[in-house]
């Protein structure tokens, strides 16, 4: 189990306030630029998995839902739907409070261990959503969340409301960075990982961000997506 890390504090100099600023400036510029990019070049295929979407299940291709941001700041996240349009809600709730709470969850290891995964196998998920999630292509439309600066191409994953019930302090301290469409955790092991060390990355990323660890982070995700490392 991943400890709890301790909260460091630093005082704020006009130096390092200046150097924050700075970082954050180009960190949107190459979030705005890179989104921009890639839904123009993307967006016959975009458009290719909507009609898949849609001719699969009735109801809308895309999935909206109320996520928290940076600071706790709620907003919209839009994804491709991969579940019967109207789904009940209530098994990812439940099984989100017994994975914090418990600090695991039902899902054993070979070697003993729990690891983290999502209610993929119910019979909620439609055939093409199960296609998408294996490639991680229910999050593409996440990249016009980037475009309207609630999200960051790269930074935890963005948080549904009711799991902030179950959170212990030195969870919250991933709330001080925009969430992002990829992140450490999802380069490192994904859903290898427990709840808990899902967490301790985002804080370890929220501590260590910059602007050279965002490039590596989205290097890697290519590897991680087109081997499908740590999908469930």
């Amino acid at each position: 189990m991943v400890s709890e890390v301790a909260h460091v504090t630093d005082a704020v100099t006009p130096r390092r306030r200046a150097g924050t600023l700075a970082l954050a400036m180009a960190r949107r510029m190459l979030d705005l630029v890179l989104a921009l990019v890639l839904l123009a070049v993307l967006m016959p295929l975009l458009l290719a998995i909507a009609a898949a979407v849609r001719l699969d299940s009735p109801g809308s291709p895309i999935f909206r839902q109320r996520r928290l941001g940076l600071d706790k700041r709620p907003f919209t996240v839009v994804k491709f739907r991969t579940m019967r349009a109207k789904a009940d809600a209530e098994p990812h709730r439940a099984y989100i409070g017994e994975l914090i709470a418990c600090g695991h969850d039902a899902k054993r290891d070979g070697h003993g261990g729990t690891s983290l995964f999502k209610l993929a196998v119910d019979d909620r998920v439609t055939r093409t959503g199960s296609l998408l999630r294996r490639w991680s292509l229910d999050e593409l439309p996440q990249l016009w969340n980037v475009v309207r600066g609630e999200m960051a191409l790269v930074g935890p994953r963005p948080v549904v409301p009711y799991e902030l019930e179950h959170y212990p302090d030195w969870y919250h301290e991933r709330f001080a960075v925009q969430p992002g469409l990829t992140g450490l955790w999802q380069v490192s092991g994904r859903n290898e990982r427990t709840y808990e060390e899902m967490v301790a990355l985002d804080v370890e990323y929220v501590r260590r961000h910059s602007l050279r660890l965002d490039l590596t982070i989205l290097v890697r995700t290519i590897w991680t997506v087109v081997n499908r490392k740590g999908v469930a």
